[in-house]
């Protein structure tokens, strides 16, 4: 089996690519070792203390490090979990009661007014569409969370979360084309 693997515009962050169907629909972002008891694969990739996060994507999983730590000593011992649990078949999440799972709480959310419906139709569609394969091909995912008074609200995940371009992203690229295609737009926040 062979595991490819793209550098992603956070330097902290790689990019794993298996070759196959990591998450069948959906991501999953785990930011802490508690939250990874959900996944043996995450769990395994954080007992290598030097793992701040991890990100299942449709066909990638994306690993970030800590401050002090170095790709170049971390990455063997990252592939060769991967290599097991692909080559063993090995579940994604754990089996079990879903009382055994940790589910993080939910992030701050603001809630759409039913007058701007339509408008937040278009954002989302914008943002599935054109936005989020972008952010995939980087090793991450943006996950929109409310529309208020012409200021979209985006949670930043996998690579892009802690990313040092990712202000530049927002604030260049995502809300640039939302304001081009939605007028009612009037700024990008991530929360």
């Amino acid at each position: 089996m062979l595991i490819e693997t793209e550098p992603t515009p956070n330097p902290a962050t790689v990019k794993f690519m298996p070759g196959r169907v990591v998450m069948g629909a959906g991501t999953r972002d785990f930011a802490s070792p508690e939250e990874a008891e959900a996944s043996p694969l995450a769990s395994a990739l954080f007992t290598l203390g030097d793992v701040t996060g991890v990100f299942f994507g449709g066909d990638f999983i994306s690993v970030t490090i800590g401050e002090g730590s170095d790709w170049r000593d971390v990455k063997p011992d990252v592939l060769a979990i991967l290599l097991d649990h692909f080559s063993a078949d090995m579940p994604l999440f754990a089996a079990g009661s879903a009382g055994g799972i940790h589910v993080p709480a939910e992030e701050e959310t603001f809630a759409d007014h039913p007058e701007d419906a339509e408008i937040v139709e278009q954002i989302r569609e914008l943002i599935d569409t054109r936005v989020r394969p972008a952010v995939a091909n980087d090793g991450g995912d943006i996950i929109y969370r409310g529309f208020d008074k012409g200021t979209v609200y985006l949670k930043m995940q996998g690579a892009c979360s802690g990313c040092p371009s990712s202000t530049a992203t927002l604030k260049n690229g995502i809300e640039q084309l939302l304001k081009h295609y939605v007028p009612e737009v009037t700024e990008v926040r991530a929360v």
